[in-house]
């Protein structure tokens, strides 16, 4: 029995989330026995307490009741245990002896507690859980990395004595099975957004508020083009945030932001299908996994040029320097052209060869053996 350890579900980390339920499936699927466990929402579920409150009361069900759920768990014909997230890195203490792999999917955080990267600061608070989280990655028995990007990070920062953890490099697989949808039944989804259904053409990007994500410089790239065509611009995830419509407001492209709020998988395989291309100039990614989902589709993916975005987008991304606002405005205005559009299309359905989601769990099911897990 392989036991997987998931994300606190009050935190709605939505792509750790998934990533958990692709690897419960994926196990499942090859024949190993396995199951999905996560921190029970008690404490944090007080609707009263108000954002800093509830966070506390969050790590009490994290960090005071979860341990001895996980312990009796162990008990129970569990042969290795697998934390789908590096954040929750400390739990391999309370998993042992069992082998303890863990996926780690970047180190920006501990980055930004080590003052490395200022676009994810810590308090004191999350400084402290920072270095609880680097020092359980160095318990582990496996740490697997998504990108060469978080690996070498992992080489520098993580302590290890005598080649233990081991590192190691496996791509992630799409966490759904997205493909192309046809025109027709794209279009069907889309009328249930308002600004969409009339076909007015669109670009696109996917993911969350964190300064990572650079949503402005999304907003400031599409303000280059906007007096070139009549597109719109879509953003698929978290609503925008006061400051950033303020933005849109200033560069005069508010009336064409379109915002679509946690957008179901068949909502998004249907804007990925649909759209121009998507947009995606993030400073830092541990992985990037919108940009395959976006291939899986046939959408052009315009991203930064350094890893891991360029080596995830490969021969199917159109990439410039994250600085480089009016180069990347001008690969989206290249894009305008159809034949221009297919060639790139065609390049991106090539480059999801290389993060099948079978190989992924092939992958991961040979780690288990090679720990001595009789899976």
């Amino acid at each position: 029995m392989v036991l997987l350890v998931g994300n606190y579900p009050i935190d709605r980390q939505q792509s750790m989330q998934r990533f958990a339920r692709m690897m419960l499936e994926g196990l499942r699927a090859a024949g190993i026995p396995a199951e999905l466990i996560q921190p029970p929402a008690v404490f944090g579920r007080v609707r009263f307490a108000g954002k800093f409150v509830g966070k506390w009361l969050g790590y009490l069900d994290k960090f005071v009741l979860f341990p001895p759920v996980l312990q009796r768990r162990m008990r129970n014909g569990v042969e290795l245990v697998h934390i789908c997230d590096h954040s929750n890195a400390m739990y391999g203490s309370w998993a042992r002896p069992r082998p303890v792999v863990v996926t780690c999917h970047d180190l920006l955080a501990v980055r930004g507690a080590l003052g490395e990267v200022p676009d994810t600061p810590a308090s004191p608070a999350g400084k402290y859980l920072q270095r609880w989280i680097l020092g359980g990655l160095g318990q582990m028995s496996a740490v697997v990395c998504v990108s060469n990007a978080t690996l070498r990070d992992v080489q520098r920062l993580v302590r290890r004595k005598n080649g233990v953890p081991q590192l190691l490099l496996i791509s992630c697989g799409l966490n759904y099975p997205y493909q192309k949808q046809e025109p027709a039944c794209a279009r069907r989804f889309l009328a249930a957004i308002p600004a969409l259904a009339s076909g007015r053409p669109f670009v696109m990007h996917v993911g969350s508020n964190l300064r990572t994500k650079n949503r402005e410089g999304v907003l400031r790239i599409f303000a280059r083009t906007k007096n070139d065509w009549e597109g719109l611009l879509v953003f698929a995830g978290q609503k925008l945030t006061p400051a950033t419509r303020s933005l849109g407001q200033a560069l005069g492209i508010d009336d064409r932001v379109v915002e679509v709020e946690g957008p179901s998988n068949e909502m998004l395989e249907a804007l990925y299908s649909l759209a121009l291309g998507l947009l995606f100039p993030s400073r830092f990614e541990g992985f990037g996994a919108p940009i395959i989902e976006a291939q899986a589709c046939g959408c052009p993916v315009i991203c930064a040029d350094r890893e891991p975005m360029s080596d995830v987008a490969g021969e199917g991304g159109l990439t410039a320097p994250v600085e480089d606002e009016a180069a990347m405005a001008a690969h989206l205005l290249r894009l305008l052209d159809p034949g221009e559009r297919a060639r790139w299309s065609e390049r991106s359905l090539r480059n999801l060869e290389r993060f099948r989601t079978d190989v992924m769990i092939k992958s991961y099911i040979d780690l288990y053996r090679s720990l001595g897990a009789p899976v």
